[in-house]
């Protein structure tokens, strides 16, 4: 299905979804969504999905209809302006990579305790740095695996969600090495070239299967011989995706 036409809204009173509709009228992306009756109703979410352009936070929220705090990159938080769109959205900032990221952990499991969802972008900034084409995939990191079986909640989804740009332009915005002004830390901020830019024009949004994460999988994540859950979690997710960019690529 096709995303209604909305109105310009102002994004100084709106909610972050509304935001996100305000940002995705503002660009003239034309975007259509597959999935949406896979959706849980009335329960807190992991979303995670593929990840290149600034613009797949708001995308997302718009395609899924309700508020998504997504995690984001620490210096982000740092820069004036970008700081404040982020905090508009309801972002959940991650700590600076030499800093561990047990804060972050603790914000993100107080809103699924609250039922409200968290998004992850599982493969990391590199996609952002680095330019890719649309059916790139990279190995998926397994953080929001932990996250949803710490959750304190009783049950809970993650949703996994394929992006597919049909049509982009993409830019080269500013150097890397300029970022590290912001965040000093962050290794990929020390290599040469610079940040591109993706904005697309035409996507498809494909919402995958949801895996149910309850008190069963709680109880072999708590046990010894379930060391290996989060991995398989993280490659099921990684496994989804995957198969639905290679359908919407086509």
């Amino acid at each position: 299905m096709a995303l209604a036409p909305l109105p310009l809204l102002t994004p100084l009173t709106a909610n972050p979804l509304d935001i996100s509709h305000w940002l995705l009228a503002l660009s003239r992306v034309q975007v259509s969504v597959q999935g949406q009756e896979r959706l849980p109703h009335h329960q807190p979410m992991v979303v995670v999905s593929n990840h290149r352009s600034i613009m797949d936070a708001p995308l997302l929220m718009s395609a899924l209809g309700r508020p998504v705090r997504f995690a984001c990159h620490h210096y982000m938080s740092q820069v004036p302006g970008l700081n404040n769109l982020i905090n508009a959205l309801g972002c959940l900032p991650l700590n600076a990579p030499d800093k561990g990221q047990t804060a972050f952990f603790r914000r993100a499991m107080r809103t699924l305790g609250e039922g409200e969802a968290v998004g992850i972008f599982p493969e990391g900034a590199a996609p952002m740095v680095n330019k890719t084409t649309p059916d790139n995939l990279n190995e998926f990191y397994r953080g929001f695996a932990h996250l949803a079986l710490r959750a304190p909640v009783d049950e809970l989804s993650i949703v996994p969600v394929a992006i597919v740009a049909r049509r982009e332009t993409s830019n080269s915005v500013v150097p890397l090495r300029w970022l590290s002004m912001f965040d000093a830390s962050e290794p990929l901020f020390q290599q040469s070239g610079w940040h591109p830019a993706v904005f697309y024009r035409e996507v498809e949004v494909l919402i995958g299967r949801p895996v149910r994460v309850d008190g069963r999988l709680r109880s072999r994540y708590r046990s010894r011989r379930s060391s290996t859950l989060p991995t398989e979690l993280a490659q099921c997710c990684q496994d989804e995706i995957a198969t639905l960019l290679k359908r919407g690529c086509v």
